[in-house]
């Protein structure tokens, strides 16, 4: 028996038959210019193009993309739209509201910068349109094309990372417009290559490789200042990708890959049980048969994909090109990258008193008075919500409190009467007889609140109904079902409620965090995007700036309920993928999102913040969704706080925004955030932290609806009695 498995392998454990829900087939969100049947990923990069005007960016990293459709008043044409913004773009007004602020709030990038628009002449307004297929977790293909004509398009293959843009045109002639202005345009020679220099200076190349060799080679003729265009129809490649610094250097990086393209994105892991603290995974770019190389594929790499690269086996070029929010990009050549992590988190369970009996023996007398006081709270009342979000978050609050009673304190009769409250609680979600209950909808293919048809608000429970959050909400429920399991298996009450419940819980994981590609009733990996190396949180709402997230915390507690809820029901692969979510969520909040002093991702004069606020596709602005209190902005990356949340915030970092925000106890208010702040302390000063929630005088009023006094203590108590987390 081999010791490595494929993490990504589709599991038995999790059958893929219709979600046991009620189903509809109609969405309020219009499903536009989707030619696939399947279901969509709606928190992906791609999602501007088939929401609202269809013409708001798209950020694949380091270009970004539009269609310009054509609208009376535009000056861009019809085509696609290709921009890339550099560091020095973000002059005042993009760094703001007070740009001589240190920090400042927010910083932007500027949009709509139409450098090149790739287009036909046959094309237009009210001769073209614009559709998507191939929509997949990294990639989608668009496809401009004359209207009721399937013998004249152009096929784009948009993917994360791409060097090139690649436009495969058929039977059309081609055509590129331009709103900054064409200084010149030159060919190199009698080659396939011409040289266009923009009036900003800026220096694109454009290579054409014909499929039909019986028809005229491309002639492109400039015409006035802003057009180029071709007179005679092409059948071929068409890429466009921008010099980034030294033309000569660049150009003996590009001209062996031009010609070369991908259409998609396999990922793949495996887990070598020989060596559990390290999963290696890659990147397998899908070429097109066509491709005139099978490996020079020239790609772009974030920050934390560089420093994971197995780098013997790639060719890098470092710092290139400037991405929006996440640093400079590194040019890779290669149709495959080898990734790896090295320091998997291997906790499952927390064991609290594992690691020091005497430490944790000290405090038990005062967990053990919480925990008998906690007890008596009414988990059915408490969850009795219009929200999953906070029902979650109510439910979780139990189970964790439970696992303290079984766990810690070993009190089985109080176990299983907190247990058997919870079961309860749990079974009004898992019977679907909520204020608002879940149905399966087959418009996009995923389980959602009928709060949103109910009341005709797209924004009812942080917009459910429309994707919003979702790894947020059934994280928790995820996270609380894996809970109740494994203290079934410690209180030898069997597998009855597992096996009764796994249908519910798995669907849950079938809508967030979907691993086969054959479920017809869920998209792959709806949230988590492999290449940014976090999730989104925004779903199926049209944005200027892009997807975003606002909470690093939940999105790795929700890969988190992923390892638990694979330990449970026994699917090694889905607990294992976690586990590589969880680390690659580390590494990229540690570049991108959690700043310590000497980031070098983020802009200098907005590093002081310490955390990003709202991380979007193209700005970071230093708030939340619901209020600008430093408490909030700061906490919602906190919250909740657990076993793993020092495992992916790290004590230098811990340190560094105690000491900016916190230092002084007052900052920390007298509501439910002073309780998430302090628990968050305990990472760093677990003795002090505990202090703070064991003194006489602490308030209930401290703690939020989803944390009991109960599970900080404890936490406290684990966090002082065991080693600190490697400061990798």
């Amino acid at each position: 028996m081999t010791s490595r498995q494929e993490i990504f392998s589709v599991s038995s454990s999790v059958p893929i038959q219709a979600p046991p829900f009620p189903s509809r087939n109609d969405h309020p969100v219009p499903r536009t210019g989707i030619t696939d049947q399947a279901p969509i990923s709606t928190n992906k990069f791609y999602a501007n193009m088939f929401l609202g005007t269809r013409t708001q960016p798209v950020w694949i990293h380091p270009f970004s993309v539009w269609w310009s459709n054509g609208a009376p008043g535009s000056s861009q044409g019809w085509g696609l739209s290709v921009s890339h913004t550099t560091a020095e773009q973000r002059a005042s007004p993009a760094f703001g509201p007070d740009p001589n602020a240190d920090p400042v709030q927010y910083y932007f990038n500027p949009t709509g910068i139409q450098s090149l628009c790739l287009s036909a002449m046959e094309l237009g307004p009210t001769s073209g349109e614009m559709t998507l297929n191939n929509l997949e977790a990294m990639s989608v293909e668009m496809k401009l094309g004359l209207c009721n004509s399937e013998e004249q398009n152009i096929k784009i293959p948009l993917i994360q990372g791409s060097g090139f843009i690649s436009a495969l045109y058929n039977n059309l002639s081609p055509k590129f417009t331009s709103t900054v202005l064409f200084r010149s345009v030159s060919q190199v020679g009698n080659s396939l290559k011409w040289r266009i220099q923009l009036e900003d200076g800026n220096v694109w190349l454009l290579y054409a490789f014909p499929f039909n060799a019986y028809k005229p080679a491309l002639k492109l003729h400039l015409k006035g200042k802003s057009t180029i265009e071709s007179r005679h129809q092409f059948d071929g490649l068409i890429q466009v990708t921008k010099v980034p610094r030294d033309e000569r250097q660049f150009d003996t990086l590009a001209d062996p890959c031009a010609g070369t393209w991908a259409n998609s994105v396999q990922v793949s892991a495996y887990y070598d049980i020989s060596c559990p603290s390290k999963i290696g995974y890659t990147f397998d770019f899908r070429l097109d048969s066509r491709s005139c190389s099978t490996n020079n594929l020239l790609m772009y790499a974030l920050p934390h994909h560089v420093e994971s690269l197995k780098k013997k086996t790639h060719s890098t070029y470092p710092e290139f090109l400037q991405s929006t929010t996440k640093g400079v990009m590194t040019a890779i050549v290669g149709s495959s990258w080898n990734l790896q992590e090295d320091h998997i988190f291997r906790d499952d369970f927390c064991d609290m008193n594992a690691s020091s009996d005497t430490i944790i023996l000290s405090k038990i007398a005062k967990i053990a008075s919480s925990a008998r006081e906690e007890a008596l709270g009414d988990p059915t009342a408490e969850s009795n919500l219009d929200s999953m979000y906070f029902a979650g978050k109510a439910l979780d609050k139990y189970a964790c409190l439970c696992w303290v009673i079984c766990a810690v304190l070993k009190d089985t009769d109080l176990a299983q009467k907190t247990l058997s409250k919870l079961k309860e609680a749990f079974s009004r979600f898992a019977e679907n007889r909520q204020r608002f209950p879940l149905t399966y909808e087959s418009a996009w293919g995923g389980l959602v609140s009928t709060a949103m048809y109910e009341t005709g608000d797209l924004m009812m429970d942080f917009g459910n109904g429309c994707y919003n959050d979702h790894h947020f909400h059934y994280g928790y429920f995820i996270h609380t079902a894996a809970f109740i399991a494994k203290m079934d298996d410690m209180l030898g009450n069997g597998k009855d409620w597992l096996n009764a419940n796994k249908p519910f819980v798995d669907t849950l994981v079938r809508d967030t965090a979907n691993v086969n590609p054959s479920d017809k009733y869920f998209p792959v990996s709806r949230a988590f995007d492999w290449f940014h190396g976090h999730s989104w949180a925004k779903g199926l709402f049209e944005s200027w700036d892009g997807k975003d997230q606002e909470s690093t915390s939940e999105d790795a507690y929700f890969s988190y309920g992923l390892k638990l809820w694979g330990s449970v029901i026994g699917d090694n692969a889905l607990e294992q993928r976690a586990n590589l979510m969880l680390a690659v969520q580390k590494r990229a909040f540690r570049n991108y999102f959690l700043l310590q002093d000497d980031n070098q991702n983020q802009p200098r004069q907005f590093v002081k913040n310490k955390v990003t606020g709202i991380l979007f596709e193209n700005k970071v602005d230093h708030t939340t969704y619901f209020g600008n209190d430093i408490r909030f902005i700061q906490g919602i990356h906190m919250i909740p706080v657990s076993p793993v949340s020092r495992y992916i915030r790290w004590q230098r970092f811990v340190r560094e925004e105690w000491k900016r925000y916190f230092a002084q106890d007052p900052l920390t208010g007298d509501d439910g955030w002073k309780g998430i702040l302090y628990s968050n302390y305990a990472i760093i000063e677990p003795n002090k932290a505990w202090n703070f929630f064991a003194a006489d005088d602490f308030k209930r009023a401290w703690l939020d609806g989803g944390a009991t006094q109960t599970w900080y203590l404890a936490l406290c108590a684990h966090f002082m009695g065991s080693l600190p987390l490697e400061e990798d």
